[in-house]
């Protein structure tokens, strides 16, 4: 039972490496690649390492990485959500400089590409909770209305950026990509359910 244990760790930490730079790895085998300039690949690859950094955010809350403490686990989850905001921006300063109209028209939500309204749903979404945590305590938020407006937010970042990817038809493996997209569904979908299970269980022994 105890080897058992002590396996299991690194198989969940070795799933969620692969499940992260096998996208990134079949990406940069792309033939479309050749075409492309290098500040484009670099905000192209800025958006897939964003998709892989969200499907670590749930997995932080939700207490499913072995070897991390609660604690650690949400001071991760915050220092993530930083270099989620970063990797956003890269995306989207780098579509800026290769195509300036292209990227008006997606912020302006006139885009002919049915991805575009996801991705900067998802983008004012991520800006939205990042300036939220770091006001918290200046705006007097307690906890439990942290979480009221968190977690609707994260459910709106975790739909619009899967369905932005997966309208794009570009750069990355398309079943490496489904594949991903699907176990960021499924780990948010988990923590949601176990939140709901927590809080009902709180609920009926008060």
């Amino acid at each position: 039972m105890k080897g058992r244990r002590s396996a299991r760790a690194p198989l969940i930490w070795l799933a969620l490496a692969l499940a992260i730079c096998v996208p990134i790895a079949l990406a940069a085998g792309s033939v479309q690649l050749a075409w492309r300039g290098p500040v484009y690949i670099l905000a192209g690859f800025a958006g897939i390492i964003a998709l892989g950094l969200v499907l670590v955010q749930p997995l932080l809350i939700g207490g499913y990485l072995p070897g991390l403490s609660a604690y650690r686990g949400r001071r991760a989850h915050q220092w993530i959500g930083g270099t989620l905001v970063l990797a956003v921006m890269v995306h989207v300063a780098g579509l800026w400089i290769t195509s300036p109209p292209d990227m008006i028209d997606a912020l302006t939500y006139t885009s002919p590409t049915p991805f575009s309204p996801f991705g900067v749903t998802a983008m004012w979404a991520i800006f939205t909770v990042a300036l939220l945590a770091l006001l918290r305590r200046r705006l007097g938020l307690r906890l439990r209305t942290w979480r009221i407006v968190h977690l609707p937010l994260a459910v709106v970042i975790v739909a619009g950026i899967v369905a932005h990817c997966l309208l794009i038809e570009g750069t990355m493996e398309t079943i490496s990509k489904a594949a991903l997209c699907a176990a960021v569904l499924a780990a948010t979908v988990k923590v949601l359910v176990d939140l709901w299970r927590r809080r009902t269980l709180r609920g009926e022994s008060a």
